[in-house]
């Protein structure tokens, strides 16, 4: 399948124009690959570890779920990341295309496979946009489980470096519905607490924003941005196998960008 045909495929399920105003979904950098063959290295964030990654294994196209560019930069010079990610693009042929809050809200985006993971059922949108569509994903345990238990299939799914939660008085309350948004879904606790969750998935929560949740009745748990939104990159790869790509892969190069003392 030529590049043309595996970014008319993909945006016809994930339009660009679905994404946000402060957002940069679409081609990032397209130096000429459209009518290649697509060799494709899917990851979350495109850095030059992944674009090194890239180059060694002779793809075309990264394809990536953070955008390279957020904001027009105002210069581009040399020892400068987005500068060498340029660079590095033309030089090898190297496209790079970013699908970031259109894939957070369609069916195995971001948070439906989040939802999926934990097998969640009858699950609709926190945040709904179009045609069953949206931000987050809220949905039933079927059967419930202690809080201590959700923790556990969280942790076993998930595997995050640290996973944590709102201070409570009993882990073995039983938990029956559940919110999950993958990434930075802090700013979406007013409409979580309006689905009537018990607790929400989510990631990058601050100190305050617990202190909220434990308020408002909602066990919040934040089990890291990498750990929350890596599983849909891993989704993406098997969708886009089954599409007689000439090659694709999930990057080994995708840095999490933290580290814990154990």
């Amino acid at each position: 399948m030529k590049t043309a045909d595996l970014i008319t495929w993909f945006e016809e399920w994930a339009n660009p124009a679905w994404c946000e105003n402060w957002d940069n979904c679409g081609w990032q950098i397209e130096p000429g690959v459209l009518q290649e063959e697509a060799r494709v290295l899917v990851c979350l964030t495109p850095t030059l570890a992944v674009m090194q990654e890239a180059i060694s294994s002779n793809a075309n196209l990264i394809f990536a779920h953070h955008p390279l560019i957020f904001n027009p930069p105002k210069s581009l010079r040399s020892g400068e990341g987005l500068t060498e990610m340029a660079r590095l693009a033309f030089i090898h042929n190297i496209g790079i295309y970013s699908a970031h809050t259109n894939f957070d809200q369609v069916n195995d985006g971001t948070a439906d496979v989040l939802a999926q993971m934990l097998h969640l059922h009858g699950v609709s949108p926190i945040v709904p946009t179009q045609a069953g569509l949206g931000y987050g994903r809220v949905g039933m345990l079927e059967p419930s489980l202690t809080l201590q238990a959700l923790l556990s299939t969280i942790q076993a799914q998930l595997n995050p470096p640290k996973l944590i939660f709102s201070p409570t008085a009993d882990l073995q309350q039983q938990i029956s519905r559940v919110a999950v948004l993958g990434g930075s879904g802090a700013g979406f606790i007013s409409a979580v607490v309006k689905t009537k969750a018990q607790a929400y998935l989510t990631a990058d929560c601050k100190f305050h924003q617990f202190q909220e949740s434990r308020d408002r009745e909602l066990i919040l748990i934040d089990a890291g941005h990498y750990a929350t939104e890596r599983p849909a990159c891993d989704r993406l790869v098997q969708k886009f196998q089954l599409l007689n790509l000439d090659w694709v892969q999930l990057s080994q190069k995708d840095e999490d960008f933290r580290q814990f003392l154990p």
